[in-house]
């Protein structure tokens, strides 16, 4: 089934101009729903749910929801979704996209934003199809979640009711549109208060308790256990990163270089194809802060605390190749002319939140190269082969 790449290029560029930073995703959200009823999806099946009421951080609309019924001779089939997410992370904000031969590239210094505004394009350029070309399909639901670049939180906070109860998903997030991903990894993530006492450090240091050697203890003994970075451990792997570390603005110490620290707040995480380990690897992080905070004392013996808080970001999943999802995602590919590459992916996606709540989710890629850095571009080739790939997952019999 051909697909009309120049306006579903069109499309991305388009949505590309538009700024959507994770939490920030009214006007994006509302270019979407233009670009919508313009390929003919009416008014009444387009709509925002209230997922941003439950999110725990400030997020400025919904999770965008559209309804497809179904069309002719599968129009009674159970129903499918299509998924990705209409955020982008704070370094894509200004991004200038232009094309240059099969590429979208940058001409500013900043993320292009092709992550996720391919998945958006081709979500909306499916929508167009179907209806351009009157293709017979079950009904579809269309999902662009909000705030996945800050913690998964469209897709963790959707309810499933208002999906419509799809059996299956399938996800558009990342590079190759062959690639089957079909598992990930969970996540914690931490942080770490770190309590000292203040002291002038030219007349009574002694009298302080740095904040900053507790930490720097604590980081070197999670070095030494082999905690940081790719963390092996027999037959367990997993990662772990260590990422802000932050003063507290309006505490005595402030910024100063003459005052002992009297406070540091760490944040990090914990990642594992293993449910369990990830958890291991943040318990070994609680323990040597933990550890560091009894170790640095003052004059008077006194020693300074931690407060070490983890959150479960999202759990891992593995789903096997039997399942329906994954062999229409297979054959999918291979009706485009692809090699499916069946897969697990490193890092989180909604999908792991979607198969959580029971929608078994697979996921491809739309084209995306270099995200989250300043070098980010589009392959426009693997971009119209991921909006072949889901109008032929719409309509396979």
């Amino acid at each position: 089934m051909p697909v009309d790449t120049k306006a579903a290029t069109d499309r991305l560029m388009r949505f590309l101009t538009v700024e959507g930073v994770t939490g920030q995703e009214a006007a994006i959200g509302r270019e979407l729903t233009a670009a919508l009823k313009e390929s003919g999806v009416p008014a009444k099946a387009i709509r925002l749910d209230d997922a941003n009421t439950r999110i725990p951080v400030p997020t400025e609309t919904g999770n965008l929801i559209v309804d497809l019924p179904g069309r002719g001779a599968l129009h009674n089939q159970p129903r499918i979704m299509f998924m990705t997410h209409m955020d982008t992370v704070p370094l894509c904000a200004g991004a200038k996209p232009k094309l240059s031969g099969r590429k979208i590239v940058n001409d500013a210094k900043t993320a292009l934003g092709g992550d996720n505004r391919c998945g958006c394009g081709v979500l909306v350029t499916l929508a167009a199809e179907l209806e351009k070309q009157k293709l017979d399909h079950p009904p579809i639901t269309l999902l662009f979640c909000v705030r996945e670049e800050s913690g998964l939180y469209g897709a963790r906070h959707v309810k499933l009711d208002e999906l419509g109860k799809p059996v299956m998903a399938f996800n558009y997030d990342g590079g190759s549109a062959s690639n089957v991903v079909i598992g990930a990894v969970g996540a914690d993530r931490w942080t770490v208060e770190i309590f000292g006492r203040a002291s002038h450090a030219g007349v009574a240091p002694e009298r302080g308790i740095s904040s900053t050697m507790i930490m720097a203890l604590a980081l070197a003994d999670v070095k030494a256990g082999g905690w940081f970075g790719k963390v092996v451990k027999g037959k367990k792997q997993g990662t772990s990163n260590v990422g802000p570390v932050t003063g507290g603005e309006g505490r005595p110490a402030g910024d100063a270089t003459n005052v002992v620290t009297d406070y540091v707040h760490v944040r990090g995480e914990s990642r594992s194809h293993d449910g369990k380990f990830f958890k291991e690897i943040t318990k070994a992080y609680k323990a040597a802060f933990e550890k560091a905070a009894k170790k640095v004392t003052n004059a008077q013996g006194k020693s300074g605390k931690v407060k070490f808080k983890a959150e479960t970001d999202y759990y891992p999943f593995r789903m096997k190749e039997n399942l329906p999802v994954v062999k229409r995602a297979i054959e999918a590919v291979s009706a485009v002319g692809g090699t499916a590459n069946v897969r697990a992916a490193n890092g989180g996606l909604d999908a792991n939140w979607m198969v959580r709540h029971g929608v078994p989710t697979v996921t491809f890629g739309a084209g995306q190269n270099e995200a989250h850095t300043v070098d980010e571009w589009i392959n426009l080739d693997e971009y119209d082969r991921a909006c072949a790939l889901a109008v032929q997952l719409a309509t396979m019999r």
